[in-house]
């Protein structure tokens, strides 16, 4: 049977590449990074070119990269420990639409103590700049609003935000977790003071992350040990997976220009062709959004059950966020965006990755239609 994968947006596989790269430090360079031997020095080399690596790609200093166990841990350790730092500040502005890392990270300060404010957003995912400002207190310390939406790709404008924060003297963290690697994530540009990355979104290994830290921001770390990542996240460096996820960042910088025209290419069509079934509906902006997402509803359609059934057809798909894919509840994203809870449950998630080519969208234009039409044959909805 064929088989086809359409959920880069949970995870990606690890390039070849970067297997290559990663090799070496799992039998050859397996010193601890902070022993002082030859051993410990040659992996502390390769952390530390892994550390410029990353930052020549945000157009940060190597200074302001910490490496950390993921996306998940680089969202907490940004909103906890900002506001720990700056306690003469106790409020939080982030967006109703943000990724299970941010929400539930700022629903545990609320639980102690803090203020969160959460942004609604349009028809389309986006927050209004008005409401930003409007939100703003004498005690906002921070922002946090995602640099692009993990289920509807939606590109939030981040610079314009940034320019609001600066304006008010306020730190700015956008979770970068679904867009580095496709579009430009200058931190400069972005006018971002933290910024997120995951190593598994961008064809590189699990449990490795990066959070930038603008030099002068003033956080605390919120894991303690021996002082790792100069003070911030202690533990022993995991140097095989910094070396993937470096690997992994310089191959996303030399590809991402021509990959995402490529990706915008069967994106488009994809859609195209979705939208001929009846009663389905794209959600998200049209046009900006990642290059690699299409997020679909289909009235009268469970979306487990349609997931089961494109599954047994081969194709590998999603009804939203991995992350939460277990809880049985409607999207919260897109309930945000306005959708009921009968038609945020009959979604769809296709994100498209450098495996992908036409005659897989060809694929599924020939099974989506057919099996949207069975369920809805035997559907009680």
């Amino acid at each position: 049977m064929r088989r086809i994968y359409m959920d880069h947006a949970a995870t990606t596989y690890v390039d070849p590449e970067v297997v290559q790269a990663m090799l070496p430090y799992f039998t050859e360079f397996f010193g601890n990074a902070s022993s002082f031997h030859s051993y410990g020095r040659e992996a502390k080399e390769a952390l530390e070119h892994s550390r410029e690596v990353v930052a020549k790609a945000l157009g940060a200093s190597p200074e302001e990269i910490i490496f950390t166990s993921g996306g998940t841990e680089s969202d907490n350790t940004a909103i906890k420990g900002v506001m720990y730092a700056n306690r003469s500040t106790s409020h939080v502005i982030t967006s109703m639409i943000e990724h299970h890392a941010v929400l539930e990270t700022c629903g545990y300060l609320q639980e102690h103590g803090f203020d969160v404010t959460l942004l609604p957003v349009d028809k389309h995912g986006f927050i209004s700049l008005n409401h930003l400002e409007d939100a703003i207190t004498n005690e906002t310390g921070l922002v946090t609003i995602m640099h692009a939406n993990n289920e509807i790709g939606t590109i939030e404008p981040i610079k314009e935000i940034g320019r609001i924060t600066r304006e008010n003297d306020i730190y700015l963290h956008t979770d970068a977790v679904q867009s580095f690697g496709k579009i430009p994530t200058n931190v400069d540009d972005l006018n971002v003071d933290l910024l997120s990355i995951s190593g598994h979104k961008i064809y590189g290994p699990k449990g490795v992350g990066v959070l930038y830290v603008r030099e002068g921001v003033k956080i605390e770390p919120v894991q303690f040990g021996g002082g790792h990542e100069r003070g911030m996240r202690s533990g022993t460096e995991n140097v095989p997976g910094i070396v993937g996820l470096a690997k992994a960042v310089e191959i996303s910088q030399r590809e991402m220009e021509k990959e995402s025209k490529r990706l915008i290419r069967l994106r488009d069509r994809l859609i195209e062709g979705v939208l001929k079934i009846n009663d389905s509906w794209l959600n998200g902006h049209p046009t900006q959004r990642l290059s690699n997402n299409a997020n679909f509803s289909f009235d009268r359609v469970e979306g487990e059950s349609l997931i089961l059934r494109l599954d047994a057809k081969g194709i590998a798909a999603s009804t939203g966020s991995a992350c939460s894919s277990g809880s049985g509840a409607p999207s919260h994203v897109l309930t945000s965006i306005g959708l009921t809870p009968e038609r945020a449950s009959g979604s769809l998630r296709l994100t498209l990755g450098k495996c992908n080519t036409e005659e897989d969208i060809d694929y599924v234009l020939e099974v989506l239609p057919e099996v949207v039409s069975d369920l809805r044959r035997i559907s009680a909805i």
